[in-house]
């Protein structure tokens, strides 16, 4: 009697049991995240800078044909990606000497002389600057952006001196002067590897100005001013990423979970 109890209980169980229905398994991908906390980086940039025509005078008396030759720049940098959009840096750039020549009316020195004199100079710059960049996407491996910056230019100007008609040369003063800077950024970055970027850009660089020590020279007791400096930058540079780069936010790619 309990053996055919006992059978008839396990075919009941076993009854009951092929009447569940079948066990579902959810599918859970992994979806993409936006990078957060990217990190610290480094960057060294080299460049080709062309200045636009400055404005010169002096008192009263306006140069003409005023000009600075184009000149290399080289800078360094720290700074921070907050995600795959957006990161800031602090740069500290250098730029060599550039050559000004600009001609002024010879006055009293040249009597009868109908010619102007030849008026030169060399002006350096120190800039450091404060930059954001928006980082516009990323495309098998390249990622284009546009930033600004504000910040500081320390700007040098020495070595000046004139040439006249007649013969007669002589040197002026020199002077220096911090002026506030601002920049206009344009360019793009390419993996070389998962911390590796090679960066290719331009950057407008509006300086300022810088005056030399005064001194007298017919009558007028005051220094030779140079306005209106900035320059058009083609920059070239390398970034180390600590915590790699943006890639669009795909850590890992997508995996189906059972």
């Amino acid at each position: 009697m309990l053996s055919l109890t006992a059978a008839a209980l396990v075919t009941s169980s076993v009854a009951y049991a092929a009447d569940l229905p079948a066990p579902v398994f959810v599918e859970e991908p992994e979806l993409p995240q936006i990078q957060i906390g990217g990190g610290w980086y480094l960057r060294g940039d080299i460049g080709y800078k062309v200045y636009k025509d400055p404005k010169v005078n002096f008192a009263d008396i306006e140069f003409s044909n005023e000009k600075l030759d184009p000149t290399g720049v080289v800078g360094v940098g720290v700074g921070y990606r907050f995600n795959d959009y957006i990161r800031t840096d602090v740069t500290l750039d250098y730029e060599w000497d550039s050559d000004f020549e600009a001609n002024v009316p010879c006055l009293s020195d040249c009597v009868g002389v109908t010619t102007d004199s030849l008026e030169r100079a060399k002006i350096d710059v120190w800039t450091i600057l404060w930059n954001g960049y928006a980082d516009l996407g990323y495309f098998n491996g390249f990622t284009p952006y546009v930033g600004a910056g504000i910040g500081a230019s320390y700007v040098r100007v020495k070595n000046v001196n004139y040439f006249n008609p007649n013969g007669r040369a002589g040197k002026y003063p020199h002077g220096n002067k911090w002026n506030l800077s601002w920049a206009l950024m344009a360019g793009t970055a390419y993996d070389i590897d998962e911390n590796w970027r090679i960066d290719a850009g331009y950057r407008y660089l509006h300086i300022g100005e810088v005056q030399t020590k005064s001194f007298d020279s017919n009558g007028h007791i005051t220094g030779i001013k140079y306005d209106n400096l900035a320059a058009h930058e083609v920059r070239v540079g390398l970034r180390y990423e600590f915590g790699g780069g943006s890639d669009g936010g795909y850590d890992e790619p997508i995996v189906t979970k059972y």
